[in-house]
């Protein structure tokens, strides 16, 4: 075990943290990271995670495994509050509009749309709102799978990964606008 344990910190761990270092000195919204130790279960030897907290419950997440590297731009474990305050954003025509122009074109540029979603359109909105698919929403995500080649492990992946951040700018700034206290 404690082999495994060495392999897995050398080969998954060191890489993720020295990849969050290089993307610290490049741009401070990296400064402030985490990156999560291993578990009991075999997800988290297979997997290794990483989060830079942009506001409460807005961030941006790393997941290092077997299939790559993935980025994803993330509003999730929000309170009532925040949820509230999420679907006022969604339903008004200004800020909402906004809001799916961004997904729209997240979507276009090749990112996941997904997250804890309701079945049904949310009480006290109508089922034919214009943006019910956004209202459904308890969490949005939006992910990106940077690959697994070579390249994660040189330099380049400081650019991939930079401007993986810029495309989800508009998104993350958005939630932190219109959701984060």
């Amino acid at each position: 075990m404690r082999e495994t344990r060495k392999d897995r910190e050398r080969l998954v761990r060191q890489p993720m943290v020295s990849l969050l270092h290089d993307l610290a000195r490049t741009d401070p919204v990296f400064e402030d990271h985490s990156v999560w130790r291993y578990g009991k279960t075999p997800w988290w030897w297979q997997n290794q995670s990483a989060v830079v907290r942009i506001a409460p419950n807005v961030e941006i997440g790393f997941r290092f495994n077997l299939e790559g590297l993935h980025m994803q731009g993330a509003w999730w474990y929000a309170g009532s509050d925040q949820i509230s305050r999420f679907r006022a954003a969604v339903a008004a025509e200004a800020s909402g509009s906004v809001l799916g122009d961004v997904v729209a074109e997240l979507r276009a540029k090749g990112f996941e749309i997904n997250g804890d979603v309701l079945k049904r359109a949310p009480r006290g909105y109508p089922a034919d709102h214009p943006r019910t698919t956004l209202l459904r929403h308890r969490s949005l995500l939006a992910v990106r799978h940077l690959g697994c080649d070579e390249q994660l492990r040189t330099p380049e992946v400081v650019d991939r990964v930079l401007a993986t951040r810029e495309e989800l700018g508009p998104l993350l700034t958005w939630l932190t606008d219109h959701v984060a206290p």
